[in-house]
């Protein structure tokens, strides 16, 4: 869904928040439209016109990161892991290691998103009536500290209220059609159709917006038109993707990290010395990593051959592996033995490193799980002849 690395931002109850490049286009967009919009209503006051649309634009965002967080936590709860949440060109993602395990879990996590944004939308109506008095449009008409006030909240209300709607539309993968799918898992009793049943809702869905932007583009609205065809196209690919996904899913359903690793993996003790890690490792099974341990087995992180290879030759022999070690680094690509394998299919780690280490529960290393392991475990069984 994304295309690269996003940048952090923050972490909230522990869970990663980024942004995708993207983001920061929609971001301008917003400011620029708000501008306008808050000129016509402050007319001849420009720079609060401006200061107006920065925190309407960034407390919108602020909103979809609840939106998000309610996806998330309820997703922890149920006992799936969250990989983090990112804003990008259209919109939030929380992304979720692994899918729901029935379709209850899949409903309780779909319907938590839109249930904050109905919350946000209540509390803005509701301050927003408080600081008016009577109507926002009375507020808003006397330009004074509470139109200002009412201005933000108004459109808060409005956008989130849009946001809501356009959400609940039964189509994959908006939150409706992930609420649509596990009504139809419910009565099937099977992930898989029920998943091919909202794809395919949400590209007929992908379709008519295509169909509106073209229709749009005809009339004139030119900006309206590629928007909605901007949109259709991406929710088309992303109602296919997700389908590609369950299938693959389907494939590996039950099996553990355990049952694919590399259950004798060679590691480095923390203590050993840069020389001795280069001559007896590094030149000897030509790896460009390798995890690293204590004396006691517990995993500690990774050491990379460019790591070792920038300490001076001279100084190798008194520096140990661990002195050139990156702990923070090593945080993102490890995994639990009895984890799902369908749990490491999105992690950004085994994207980035091309393995995983899987530790048991008091974090000793048990083996290493590669990106062509996975693959492998993804591939079609051949029928016996």
């Amino acid at each position: 869904m994304l295309g690269g690395r996003s940048i952090q931002l923050a972490r909230v109850f522990g869970i990663r928040i980024g942004v995708d490049a993207s983001w920061f286009l929609i971001l301008f967009l917003i400011i620029w439209s708000l501008t306008r919009t808050y000129g016509d209503v402050f007319p001849n006051q420009e720079t609060k016109a401006l200061v107006l649309a920065v925190a309407s634009a960034l407390l919108f965002f602020v909103s979809l990161i609840l939106h998000e967080l309610g996806h998330a936590l309820v997703a922890r709860r149920n006992g799936i892991g969250i990989a983090g949440i990112d804003l990008f060109l259209f919109g939030g993602v929380a992304r979720l290691r692994r899918d729901a395990d029935s379709a209850g879990v899949e409903f309780r996590v779909a319907v938590a998103g839109p249930l904050v944004t109905l919350v946000i939308v209540a509390l803005c109506v509701g301050a927003g009536l408080l600081v008016a008095g009577s109507s926002f449009d009375d507020a808003l008409s006397t330009g004074a500290t509470a139109g200002t006030a009412a201005a933000i909240l108004f459109y808060l209300a409005f956008i989130n209220t849009a946001l809501l709607l356009f959400n609940l539309i039964p189509a994959f993968p908006l939150d409706g059609g992930r609420i649509a799918r596990a009504i139809a898992w419910r009565v099937t009793g099977n992930r898989s159709k029920a998943t091919r049943f909202a794809a395919v809702v949400g590209r007929g869905f992908s379709y008519l917006l295509i169909g509106l932007g073209v229709y749009a583009l005809l009339e004139g609205l030119l900006i309206t038109g590629l928007w909605s065809i901007f949109i259709g196209i991406f929710l088309g690919q992303a109602a296919r993707s997700a389908e590609v996904q369950t299938h693959l899913t389907a494939r590996i359903e039950g099996l553990r990290v355990a049952d694919v690793m590399d259950r004798e993996p060679v590691a480095l003790e923390s203590g050993l010395k840069l020389d001795r890690a280069l001559e007896d490792f590094f030149l000897r099974y030509r790896w460009p990593w390798f995890p690293v341990v204590d004396a006691a087995g517990l995993y500690l992180g990774y050491v990379r051959r460019q790591a070792v290879e920038e300490v001076p030759e001279a100084l190798r022999p008194g520096w140990t592996v661990q002195e050139v070690m990156n702990p923070e680094a090593a945080k993102g690509v490890r995994v639990g033995l009895d984890e799902p394998l369908e749990a490491v299919l999105g992690s950004e780690g085994l994207g980035r490193l091309g393995a995983l280490m899987a530790v048991d529960g008091e974090g000793v290393l048990r083996g290493v799980v590669t990106l062509d392991q996975v693959r492998r475990a993804l591939r079609p069984t051949a029928p016996a002849v």
